[in-house]
């Protein structure tokens, strides 16, 4: 069978194991930058091409792997291979569920998960207004826009969280504002949810001097002992997003877990790293299986 992985870049450690994996189970492997597709919507039949080629009408299944940066055509990439009746891992109405930060958190409450205080804003001029909504003097403001660590920042104190969002406020940017929860102390859970199972679990922890425990920015991983109440948090966001894969990103409160994000395109190279388990052979064998059916 040909795999496609829609991908930057064929190096990355995510995208490379994945192929890996499926050249280890003897199957083909085509890494496409959706930016360089070409997506034909003007016949009865939706076609994609790339490098000269029509590709949608051998491909088996299609693991998408889109970047912040091919956001847009990204998704409509994976769109069109819906339309064309071939496998994806997450369907695209998924992926734009996540990355939209307004309308994941909407959904999220709906279903009464379990968030931090947040409340989101573009250029209100109720400032004083927002923290106080949020409960504190210290608070974290998110860009909408900003993933891996960027675009986060920790007002420490009422008149720095006022500047902050000032700033934000001048820019046009949107952004939300949410409790800083500070018994986590700079650590965060990511869950791995795959066919409504949680199959590894590591804890990041901030490097010295930075609350956002990042891996991409410079923190550290370890697995995670999760409890039950944490598992069932994680499948139940990701069925609220629609996903068939999905990283959940936790945090430990004195009342309980709390959902930061959840991420479409969870990165394997951490996970697999402090897990020692072999993720992407797992995504890998769970594609084959839809493909077959």
């Amino acid at each position: 069978m040909l795999a496609v992985i829609l991908s930057a870049k064929k190096q990355i450690y995510s995208t490379s194991r994945l192929a890996q994996e499926f050249k280890e189970r003897g199957h083909e492997v085509m890494v496409c930058n959706p930016k360089r597709c070409i997506l034909d919507v003007s016949t009865n039949k939706p076609v994609i091409h790339y490098s000269k080629k029509k590709i949608t009408s051998n491909v088996d299944m299609v693991i998408p792997r889109i970047g912040a940066a091919s956001s847009a055509f990204g998704i409509a990439g994976v769109r069109q291979f819906e339309m064309a009746n071939i496998p994806v891992l997450n369907p695209a109405d998924a992926i734009a569920r996540c990355r939209d930060k307004f309308l994941s958190f909407q959904l999220l409450c709906q279903k009464g998960l379990p968030l931090p205080k947040t409340v989101f804003a573009s250029s209100t001029l109720q400032t004083k207004k927002l923290i106080q909504l949020v409960g504190g003097d210290a608070v974290v403001i998110k860009l909408i826009e900003g993933s891996q660590g960027k675009g986060v920042f920790l007002g420490e104190t009422f008149k720095a969280s006022e500047s902050l969002i000032d700033a934000f406020r001048e820019l046009n940017a949107n952004f939300l504002v949410q409790e800083y929860i500070e018994e986590s102390a700079g650590t965060d859970l990511r869950c791995i949810v795959l066919n409504g199972e949680v199959i590894a679990g590591m804890k990041r922890i901030a490097k010295e001097g930075d609350f956002r425990a990042n891996i991409h920015r410079g923190g550290e991983a370890v697995e995670a002992d999760l409890t039950d109440e944490e598992k069932s948090i994680a499948i139940e966001a990701t069925k609220c997003m629609g996903l068939n894969f999905s990283g959940v990103d936790l945090i430990r409160s004195h009342s309980g877990p709390r959902i930061l994000e959840i991420n479409s395109s969870p990165g394997l190279e951490g996970i697999e790293g402090c897990t020692k388990k072999n993720i992407a052979g797992q995504v890998v064998d769970f594609m084959l299986s839809q493909a077959k059916k």
